[in-house]
């Protein structure tokens, strides 16, 4: 594993809880952390701005304190997910409040900057860069980015269309630093999968919208339960870039999946005209049809454990051949 002693020697199974925009909150993080995995949010999750303060007051002392009643398994390091685009008029200011709380992982996402990328490793904090292709992975790596979020074919949200095994390979021709992968990853098997193609942890966001902490109303949740990747659509319409949402929230604005015409990419609006994206039109993943309940994020993270240890016992009883 290439990624950082500081994180690997402290996850109980390689899973990085992807940042989901409105879905992520404290709560959610600090179960995830508790359970073993990277949990991470938005920093534009926390409405007023001023609010990120006391998300990150929080969380730091409740995993604290969780780290002092539990010496012997600690928590996982968390993450924020900084949104480097130019729209995003709040950026400096959500990168102070990273500096101050000393954040150990933040990942960013629709461009690369090189003076994001040194105020994080200020005080040592790891940043690691979402891409959809060689292209965007190299020119994170040029910015400064300390590895890599490969958002493969069937991510949840924003995603690209290169198959993960075409995706990792590439990317590990070149880079052999920390390196995640997103993909329609939903059960251990899968997760030890990403490992197998040569990733380091898989990067998961869908299943933890189905969870008791998500802030996700029931009937998202639900629908990530009812949904398989059939019911998944890929469009630019809803943000100017191209993502996967539940074909059940589309048509609840009156559009047909089928027919949704193009958006202009230059336009980062978050809005259809019908229904807002994220908020009313949901982000989900091809992966969907391996979520049967809404669990508590431990819960979740215990079965997947369990699951991850069946498929390297098969691996190992040799009842998967490899070739």
């Amino acid at each position: 594993m290439s990624l950082p002693a500081s994180i690997a020697s402290r996850l109980r199974l390689p899973v990085i809880g992807a940042p989901l925009f409105i879905v992520s909150n404290p709560n959610l993080v600090i179960a995830q952390c508790s359970a073993g995995v990277v949990g991470s949010f938005p920093a534009l999750n926390a409405r007023p701005k001023e609010l990120l303060d006391e998300w990150l007051a929080r969380i730091t002392s409740e995993l604290a304190a969780y780290d002092a009643a539990h010496p012997d398994a600690p928590s996982a390091p968390f993450a924020v997910n900084q949104i480097v685009h130019r729209t995003n008029d709040r950026l400096e200011y959500d990168l102070e409040l990273c500096v101050k709380y000393k954040v150990p992982l933040v990942i960013t996402s629709l461009g690369a900057r090189q003076d994001v990328n040194d105020a994080i490793h200020s005080y040592g904090g790891i940043v690691l860069h979402d891409i959809i292709n060689v292209t965007f992975a190299k020119k994170a790596l040029d910015k400064g980015a300390d590895g890599l979020v490969a958002v493969a074919a069937g991510a949840g949200g924003h995603a690209g269309t290169t198959s993960p095994f075409a995706l990792i390979a590439e990317i590990r021709q070149f880079f052999n630093g920390p390196l995640a992968l997103s993909g329609a990853i939903s059960t251990g098997g899968g997760i030890l999968a990403a490992q197998a193609a040569g990733a380091d942890v898989a990067y998961i966001g869908s299943a933890f919208i189905a969870t008791e902490e998500a802030n996700a109303v029931d009937a998202y949740k639900q629908s990530i339960v009812d949904s398989t990747a059939a019911d998944i659509v890929y469009s630019n319409l809803f943000t100017g870039v191209h993502g996967n949402y539940l074909r059940s929230s589309i048509m609840a604005q009156g559009l047909n999946p089928d027919e949704l015409p193009h958006s202009d990419p230059t336009q980062m609006n978050f809005s259809s005209g019908t229904g807002k994206a994220w908020r009313d039109i949901w982000g989900a993943g091809q992966g969907v049809g391996s979520i049967d309940a809404v669990l508590p994020a431990a819960q979740l993270v215990a079965r997947w454990q369990e699951q991850y240890r069946q498929a390297r016992r098969r691996l190992q009883q040799g009842k998967i051949v490899l070739s």
